[in-house]
């Protein structure tokens, strides 16, 4: 089996940014001091614990997701043998 990573890129990159924004805007919208998450900005340069923080964070989380699943998807087919 052979993985298209354009293909895992894009579904990661876009799970990983959703995940980001949807956590962020849940604990904004609960009352949570987002202390946890709020150390993403360690991460991803302008996230913040905001409404526009949450919007930073998932086009790095878009970025970042899609890095790593093209990365993976790469590293499965070279070590998996496929052309």
């Amino acid at each position: 089996m052979r993985f298209n990573v354009k293909a895992l890129a894009l579904t990661c990159g876009i799970f990983w940014g959703a995940t980001i924004l949807l956590a962020t805007v849940w604990l904004l919208v609960l009352g949570f001091e987002g202390e946890v998450i709020s150390n993403l900005d360690h991460f991803y340069f302008g996230y913040s614990f905001s409404y526009v923080g949450a919007v930073i964070g998932a086009i790095w989380g878009f970025v970042d997701g899609a890095i790593c699943g093209a990365i993976f998807a790469w590293l499965y087919n070279k070590l998996a043998g496929a052309t």
